[in-house]
């Protein structure tokens, strides 16, 4: 009997979620917060770009500078030129008349130019990437000469801090209660949830960035074969709006700027403690060699699922051509588990994680992949003992599992616009702005 209850008590401590130290959701303007007045001759038309989640906060942003620049809000166009040339329209992925209903005490949207203004010159605009209202305030001098400006890109737009309180509480208004998918999106992704639920009592959503595109940018080879690094560094290389063409892949992992490997998560939820008849969805797309690499994982665990072993072939019929519908799914799955995991922190990793702590700081374990990689090197090297690797793992991660803490700045020492690029992203951790206890509240 008392073995039974260690064991119990074990399995609990390795779902139970961090306090949340009577934090909650936080997004209710302020007492000097005015309803929007309508602009009848002032409109901004956006092209959102990148994958689902880039777009997603992309589009918040958006929200909350027409807010600043007192402009009707054109619905986003989505982005279709990426590298998954995905041809979904802004109504496919989201639901567009709850959008524009949600935001219309903040914001004027419409769905579309009035014929009377289609043809007018446009000042088309790539806005400063993390600016702040000022900016913005000065951006408006752009109204004396036109009547519709066009916003070429929308990602990372607004400055992460420093920025009025209403304006950060719209921004969460915009992403977590007025960016609501589709309905066929939502049900479909519930009734997926149900089926894991069905499965087991609790699970983990994966986000396992194992996948061409993410290894081919990173330059990560470790672990494949000469031929699929070959394969990799052609696509860097024709790739033109990559930046980095020659990237020392020993390097990057040792850094810890590499996607874990499929074996590396393996060792590490091993490490954690998880029985290996843990239920784990993936949350990702095609996985880079297939089974050959994924093998490494489900030899340890092999109660891995994804969507396509969840839905039936006519449920994904209609979206499994467009990438940003899929990812959606993973999205609504991945927000629902009772832990989420990435092994890389991109933009779906971190835009999970913030929107995680907001709905009461759901349990999210982020790998802390320098501190792992230097473990699985000694562990290969002989150098460190396998019963020890649990121990050393689970003291690198007590501190990363989810719990409320205040949004990070830029590391000291940076200075000047530098610093803006590299502070923690609003969208990853909206405490304390849209995160608080009543008392901390602002009215």
């Amino acid at each position: 009997m008392l073995f039974c209850n260690i064991l119990q008590l074990l399995d609990h401590r390795l779902w139970e979620p961090p306090s949340s130290q009577g934090l909650h959701e936080c997004v209710k303007p302020t007492s000097k917060y005015n309803k929007a007045t309508p602009v009848w001759d002032r409109y901004m038309t956006v092209r959102s770009n990148g994958g689902l989640n880039q777009m997603r906060t992309g589009i918040a942003d958006m929200v909350a500078v027409a807010r600043i620049m007192n402009a009707t809000l054109v619905i986003p166009q989505l982005d279709k030129s990426s590298f998954w040339q995905d041809s979904s329209t802004f109504s496919n992925v989201f639901d567009e008349l709850h959008f524009i209903e949600s935001l219309q005490e903040d914001v004027r949207v419409v769905k579309e130019l009035p014929k009377e203004v289609e043809s007018l010159p446009r000042a088309r605009k790539h806005f400063t990437l993390w600016s702040g209202v000022s900016y913005y305030e000065e951006m408006t001098q752009l109204w004396k000469e036109y009547q519709v400006i066009h916003v070429a890109k929308s990602d990372s737009r607004l400055a992460n801090n420093d920025l009025p309180i209403d304006i950060q509480r719209l921004r969460c208004r915009a992403l977590y209660h007025a960016l609501r998918f589709s309905p066929s999106i939502e049900i479909l992704g519930k009734t997926l949830v149900e089926r894991l639920r069905s499965r087991a009592e609790k699970y983990i959503a994966l986000h396992l960035r194992y996948e061409k595109d993410m290894l081919s940018f990173t330059g990560c080879t470790y672990g494949l074969t000469d031929v699929e690094s070959e394969e990799l560094r052609i696509m860097r290389e024709k790739t033109s709006h990559w930046k980095m063409k020659n990237i020392n892949s020993t390097e990057q992992r040792i850094n810890g700027l590499c996607p874990l490997t499929p074996k590396e998560v393996g060792i590490f939820l091993q490490a954690l403690g998880y029985p290996p008849s843990t239920l784990i969805y993936i949350a990702a797309g095609e996985i880079y060699g297939g089974d050959t690499h994924l093998s490494e994982l489900t030899s340890r665990f092999p109660n891995i699922v994804f969507k396509e072993m969840l839905a039936s072939q006519e449920e994904l019929k209609k979206i499994s051509s467009h990438a940003s519908q899929t990812a959606a799914l993973d999205y609504i799955i991945s927000i629902e588990s009772d832990i989420f995991i990435p092994s890389h922190s991109g933009n779906m990793a971190r835009t999970v994680e913030g929107h995680r702590r907001f709905l009461g700081h759901r349990k999210t374990i982020t790998p802390d992949r320098k501190g792992l990689v230097e473990l699985f090197d000694k562990l290969e090297a002989g150098r460190l003992q396998v019963s020890s690797l649990p121990r050393h793992v689970k003291q690198l991660h007590r501190n990363r599992v989810g719990a409320p803490r205040r949004r990070g700045g830029a590391p000291s020492g940076i200075r000047g616009r530098a610093r803006l690029r590299l502070e923690e992203s609003f969208y990853q951790n909206p405490f304390p702005e849209c995160i608080c206890n009543s008392q901390s509240a602002v009215r």
